[in-house]
């Protein structure tokens, strides 16, 4: 506990234990997402502040994938020893937020997309079962309409 101190009648005890703080994750561990579709906007935007955090380039490679790299279905590229240095850079990228991704999501989640090679697919996918297409905000209020 410590003491803040106001004017000379006044005295404002604040709790904090020091001993529970995580210091080795910090605020380095990003924010898990519950599986709320109602919560999924708040999590996006906290994401990408996270993710921007680390380095604005690595929301590039969340938008724009990895492009001429060929991976796996589990996002492992299949001849890393041929490529170039700027090919070995965004592969690192790539993987950086691919992990910040798999970080962020329970099991239950990350094996509904465990077949998304790259992370613009695996947030793609979130991003369509969460926010919804088209036809997916058409059925809702269909729907809510019929309920």
């Amino acid at each position: 506990m410590s003491t803040v101190e106001g004017s000379n009648s006044c005295c404002v005890t604040i709790p904090y234990d020091y001993g529970t703080e995580d210091k080795s994750s910090g605020s380095n561990k990003p924010l898990m997402f519950n599986g709320d579709p109602e919560t999924f906007s708040w999590w996006k935007t906290k994401m990408f502040s996270h993710i921007m955090g680390f380095h604005e380039e690595l929301w590039d490679v969340l938008e724009e994938a990895v492009g001429d790299l060929v991976l796996d279905e589990e996002g492992v590229a299949t001849d890393r020893k041929k490529h170039t240095a700027t090919q070995k850079k965004l592969y690192k990228k790539h993987h950086k937020i691919r992990g910040i991704l798999v970080v962020a999501l329970p099991h239950k989640e990350y094996l509904k997309m465990s077949d998304k090679s790259t992370a613009k697919e695996m947030f793609a996918s979130l991003c369509s079962n969460y926010e919804g297409n088209k036809k997916v905000k058409e059925a809702k209020v269909i729907m809510l309409v019929h309920q």
